[in-house]
């Protein structure tokens, strides 16, 4: 059997890195069922100050999630999911990103995420690959390159 998988990043503002990483990998936030956040307060399975309004919208305020567009739920779409904690990042990331740029280029992405909030660490190379080590706004390590 095999699986899909889902990728998990922790963060103190979760709906501030969805809408980061939204915009960086052209990528959705995923839009929230507001039926079905009216349906499990009606229950009682959820309380109001479990939400918040971002951007006019009624939302998880313990979570938010992006995937590419178009992609059907419930036929492994990818997904990115972020989780508040409330520790700040302290080390270096064991897993992280790497964004295949796919013939963009490298120092004008580079540019624009710094402009964005994101951080350049260093570059790297393996050969002829060359790629460089970012951060993002909340000093979560990814690759470009």
């Amino acid at each position: 059997m095999t699986y899909t998988i889902q990728i998990t990043l922790d963060c103190a503002d979760t709906h501030a890195q969805a809408d980061w990483w939204a915009e960086t990998l052209g990528w959705m936030v995923e839009p929230t069922d507001q039926t079905f956040i009216d349906d499990v307060l009606a229950k009682g399975w959820a309380q109001p100050d479990e939400l918040i309004v971002h951007k006019g919208v009624r939302v998880w305020r313990d979570g938010a999630a992006i995937c590419r567009p178009g992609e059907d739920r419930n036929k492994g779409r990818l997904r990115m999911l972020f989780q508040p904690v409330p520790e700040p990042k302290t080390v270096k990331n064991r897993c992280h990103l790497d964004i295949n740029l796919d013939g963009d280029d490298k120092d004008e992405l580079r540019a624009r995420l710094e402009s964005r909030g994101a951080q350049f660490l260093y570059q790297a190379n393996q050969g002829p690959h060359v790629w460089y080590t970012m951060a993002d706004p909340e000093g979560n390590e990814f690759c470009i390159g």
